[in-house]
């Protein structure tokens, strides 16, 4: 399949930064990140297949199984052996179970509301919702309204004044890339996995939790749960932050990323 990638910054940097975006997003969320750390590094991130320009599986598999088969093949082919690898909620969840797969692959780990335990959710985006409805969900894959991509990215961010009108066109463009729509419905039926969480102590990779304070769809009960599991980890909270803190709060977010991969 063709995927819509970036790599960009310094092409002799023998230790990538990878990262994921999150379910309903795309690339374009680590965009803040990028312009400051492809400065010294190498930073690889593309459009998770049923998102973003990517668009759809082939095969409609939504399972996080293959998602980590397909990171697999999208660093091979890549010629990336080794990297730090991000990710934020699903991409996360991807990010942490490729680390249970192939350890050798990550040097280093960086979740941001990261998926994987039962969720606690006290509110999720309404496009998430309606995707999951019979009927509903027939009619969101010919029409979504933009209202629907506004309210939804209102969902994930913790102060509405830092939500633009050129964000949620974003959002809600890249929502409508042909098959985008039908991926979202076909990826929300498959069963919220909470599986492979009693190997998450096996994790030996320096990781860092970053989460957002007010984050409403992966609360920050998860990030406690991470927090208490990884044997070798550090936990920062991201104040007056939602579920996507590396956009809403891309300075706030870096600062710590940053000693991190430095260490």
């Amino acid at each position: 399949m063709n995927v819509h990638f970036r790599d960009e910054g310094n092409t002799l940097d023998s230790l990538p930064i990878v990262l994921l975006h999150g379910t309903g997003s795309s690339l374009h969320t680590f965009d803040e990140w990028t312009v400051i750390l492809k400065k010294n590094r190498r930073i690889v991130r593309m459009d998770l297949p049923a998102f973003g320009l990517t668009g759809p599986f082939p095969d409609k598999n939504y399972s996080i199984d293959h998602y980590v088969s397909f990171i697999e093949d999208f660093l091979a082919s890549q010629g990336i052996n080794r990297c730090i690898l991000g990710g934020n909620s699903l991409g996360g969840q991807i990010a942490w179970r490729l680390t249970l797969k192939r350890p050798e692959i990550v040097a280093k780990l960086i979740l941001i509301d990261a998926a994987g335990y039962p969720k606690e959710s006290t509110s999720e985006p309404i496009a998430f919702t309606i995707a999951k409805i019979p009927v509903l969900n027939k009619i969101l894959t010919f029409i979504t309204p933009r209202f629907v991509a506004k309210a939804s990215v209102k969902n994930v961010y913790a102060e509405d004044a830092k939500i633009t009108e050129e964000l949620v066109d974003r959002y809600f463009d890249l929502a409508l890339r042909s098959g985008n729509r039908q991926a979202l419905v076909d990826r929300m039926k498959v069963e919220y996995g909470s599986n492979y969480l009693d190997q998450i102590n096996q994790i030996q990779q320096p990781t860092l939790l970053l989460w957002g304070e007010k984050d409403s769809l992966i609360t920050i009960a998860s990030a406690y749960h991470f927090h208490r599991d990884l044997p070798n980890d550090t936990l920062v909270i991201i104040k007056n932050s939602g579920h996507v803190p590396m956009e809403e709060s891309p300075k706030e977010s870096l600062t710590p990323v940053l000693s991190f991969i430095q260490k």
